[in-house]
């Protein structure tokens, strides 16, 4: 565990491994020495903005310069890190250098940091929070699995402290934003953990066990269906794509009560905890990293656990459909008809766009409490292809979709809004069914895949999330590692943070 604390110290003679300082960007493309750095400087002996930029040093997110103190500070050697120019050095940008600096952590204990002073003292809440956040999400590892270092460079991390030093900032405020962003990460990076999982051991059963955990561990009420509920449930979506697997599909209920008689938020997410495909069995390219497709139900057991560890005074209740859908021999079949929970009837064209299948099973299930708002996030497709920086929201009720996308804006976990034309439902006809999963013609799109579940929403005020394109990473960026990276955790615990202050119990 790493351990961040706000003390007085000051920078020349702050004991510690490295000792991280800010630079912003120059006017003149050559850096500005941010808060300890020209102090530091003096002690080292150096001329700060000519060394940083004879080393090609400007300033910028993800400029880096290292040197050994060689006995004049405290600390053994010096990180100067870039964190942009000084009028844009706000959260945004100490969370990112935050992230790309976690890479010269290797080997350090022990880090003393000082913020940038660019930040108004009354925003040193904001960044510490994001300083905090964005260091252990730049530090994550996952190696569960790990015996050995078997990848060049790779060693676990040792850094066990960490120290803001608060000279010319509010002590109490930097500490309780370090407290926030710590949480923030964890939250993330527990999600991180759960999806980077190998799948046997994140089958059905085994997240439903991971629910009745953080249930016990964090007052949540908690249920599991198993199939012969699901059967009586009516729950055909969950049933017909989990019917292929030797693990046999499980409903979780959650929920949180903080919000005394106020509204109730519905929840849910994408549980497929792998996904071959089915009969429509997917490319080889595309199946080894399947794992990640219950990515949306982890975000909500994480966005649950926040509300709780937060204390935030809003009601949530989450059901959360897990299946593993595989081409056994009871696998479901293109042209099968299945009934959902409420009595819609889905044909099925293509077994790989199952993961709307068994959303639109816990969608009904939701609708029918009435709850104020539902919200589902899932991996249904590549999100319009807006990449790997921007999840995609969809629904029927703009100003929910407007703060949603302020609210991930504000926690460094961004999206956007995709249009929902009513007139593309024809696409969705069915000659034999109420619907089908994918459209009679064109490209099954995040769009379709969103126009397929508004029909199970009951009228509810909803908002769909397509993280398809954030949640897993196939190659590094960005200070992500290969993986999984929590979207959009941060951005949806933020909303309901927002829903509460406008919604007070």
């Amino acid at each position: 565990m790493i351990g961040f604390e706000a003390v007085p110290g000051s920078v020349p003679q702050a004991p510690a491994d490295l000792l991280i300082l800010p630079c912003y960007a120059g006017p003149d493309s050559r850096p500005e020495p941010g808060r300890g750095a020209a102090e530091a400087a003096g002690a080292l002996g150096i001329d700060l903005v000519a060394t940083l930029t004879a080393h090609g040093f400007a300033g910028q997110i993800g400029d880096t310069f290292a040197t050994l103190s060689l006995g004049r500070l405290g600390a053994a050697s010096v990180l100067f890190a870039g964190v942009g120019p000084r009028e844009q050095a706000g959260p945004g940008a100490v969370r990112q250098a935050a992230m790309l600096a976690a890479a010269h952590l290797a080997g350090s204990v022990r880090v003393a940091v000082t913020l940038p002073d660019a930040i108004r003292p009354e925003n040193d809440h904001q960044a510490a929070a994001a300083f905090a956040e964005g260091l252990l999400l730049g530090a994550y590892q996952y190696d569960r699995y790990r015996r050995d270092p078997v990848m060049p460079g790779w060693r676990r991390t040792a850094l066990a402290r960490v120290e803001v030093l608060t000279a010319g900032s509010d002590q109490a405020a930097v500490a309780g934003g370090l407290r926030r962003g710590e949480r923030l990460a964890a939250l993330t990076n527990w999600v991180r953990d759960l999806v980077n999982a190998s799948p046997s051991d994140t089958t059905p059963d085994d997240l439903a066990a991971e629910a009745r955990l953080l249930a016990g561990e964090h007052g949540l009420a908690c249920s599991v269906l198993t199939v012969p509920e699901l059967t009586a449930g009516g729950f055909g979506g969950i049933l017909g794509v989990g019917q292929g697997s030797r693990n046999e599909p499980r409903l979780v209920e959650l929920a949180y009560r903080g919000g005394g008689d106020g509204p109730v938020i519905g929840l849910t997410g994408k549980g497929i905890t792998f996904d071959s495909g089915g009969l429509n069995l997917k490319r080889t390219s595309e199946i080894e990293w399947m794992k990640s497709d219950m990515a949306g139900a982890a975000t909500i057991m994480a966005v649950l656990r926040g509300a709780a560890e937060f204390g935030l005074p809003v009601n949530i209740d989450a059901v959360l459909p897990f299946a593993e859908n595989m081409p056994g021999g009871a696998a479901q079949r293109p042209g099968d008809v299945i009934t959902h929970r409420g009595g819609k009837t889905s044909e099925i064209r293509d077994t790989d766009s199952e993961g709307r299948l068994i959303v639109a099973d816990a969608l009904a299930y939701l609708a029918e409490r009435k709850p104020a708002v539902l919200v589902d996030v899932a991996t249904l497709t590549d999100a319009a292809g807006l990449g790997e920086a921007l999840w995609a929201v969809l629904g029927t009720d703009d100003q929910l979709i407007s703060e949603l996308v302020e609210a991930g804006r504000e926690a460094g976990d961004p999206g956007w809004q995709l249009p929902l034309p009513l007139a593309y439902r024809r696409y969705l006809a069915s000659a034999v069914a109420d619907i089908r999963n994918t459209p009679s013609e064109g490209a099954d799109t995040t769009v379709m895949a969103a126009m397929y579940l508004r029909e199970f929403a009951g009228g509810v005020p909803w908002m769909h999330i397509d993280n398809g394109s954030t949640a897993y990473l196939e190659r590094p960026g960005d200070g992500w590692p290969e993986g999984a990276t929590g979207s959009p955790v941060r951005a949806l615990l933020r909303w309901v943070e927002r829903w509460a202050e406008q919604h007070p119990a």
